[in-house]
């Protein structure tokens, strides 16, 4: 058995790609390191982080577990505080919890030429929207627009927006809108908009990045026209290069030996 256990949890977790990145990653950098994944619920989340012995040296962590994770951890960084989401644990004798989708996204819209969107619509109010709204306020964004089912969710983005002095509003999904640079679609994979408001958000929209990846396109993406589209693919891969650096080095901001080659090999497995 490999003395680093490391593994993503999530519920659902079936369609992760995480293990094929990581083990892609780990291979090109000469690491005996097992990536595995595992289904745990919010519920039962707890008990499962207590249950793992030394050999485990890191998680990654995808919905429904963020908010679970950030109570978890003893000490977090800036992006984790703000966001009230962690999406990586380094496990030790104090478990630090990390904040890598921020980063991650801002790697993925770098590489489609975005990067400095000065109005922003943000589509949800979970953990993904935080880490939206942070990642474009780094990136100069001026004015965030927040549209959810439920508006009064996105009360915690707007106090967000004015943490960072962005003007951050919330309203329904079916508001009138005016026009943005960027609109970050933050809902949960396989949702399909009513055709007629998915038209409407797109005809205004600017470029597209959506979170979700499969399946895809998405539903919001098959309706964008030719107004240029990202794929939640991108952050994915980037976020995970970031897991990768804290689980080396333990920290997010240190590069991996031969980066360029690992972040080859992490696409490729995509």
């Amino acid at each position: 058995m490999s003395e680093s256990r490391l593994a993503v949890w999530g519920d659902p977790i079936a369609h992760s790609k995480s293990p094929a990145l990581h083990t892609a990653a780990y291979a090109v950098l000469g690491l005996d390191w097992e990536y595995e994944r595992r289904q745990v619920s919010a519920v039962d989340f707890r008990g499962a982080l207590d249950s793992l012995g030394a050999a485990w040296r890191g998680l990654s962590l995808t919905m429904p577990l963020k908010e679970e994770a950030f109570r978890a951890a003893a000490t977090r960084d800036r992006h984790a505080e703000l966001t009230g989401a962690v999406n990586t644990l380094l496990l030790g004798p104090e478990i630090a919890g990390f904040n890598t989708d921020v980063g991650g996204i801002i790697d993925a819209l770098a590489e489609a030429g975005v990067t400095a969107p000065r109005s922003v619509r943000i589509l949800g109010a979970g953990a993904t929207a935080a880490s939206a709204l942070v990642a474009v306020a780094e990136l100069g964004a001026t004015r965030v627009d927040v549209r959810a089912r439920r508006p009064e969710r996105a009360a915690g983005l707007v106090r967000l927006g004015a943490e960072l002095q962005v003007s951050a509003t919330a309203d329904a999904l079916s508001a009138r809108t005016t026009p943005v640079d960027l609109t970050i679609a933050t809902l949960p994979s396989g949702t399909a908009l009513d055709t007629d408001l998915a038209g409407r958000l797109a005809s205004d929209g600017g470029v597209l990045f959506d979170a979700a990846y499969a399946p895809w396109p998405s539903a919001l993406a098959s309706v964008w026209g030719s107004r240029p589209v990202v794929s939640g693919l991108g952050m994915l891969l980037h976020q995970a290069v970031r897991q990768i650096r804290i689980f080396r080095h333990g920290d997010p901001a240190v590069e991996l030996p031969d980066e360029p080659r690992v972040l080859a090999a992490m696409r490729t497995a995509l």
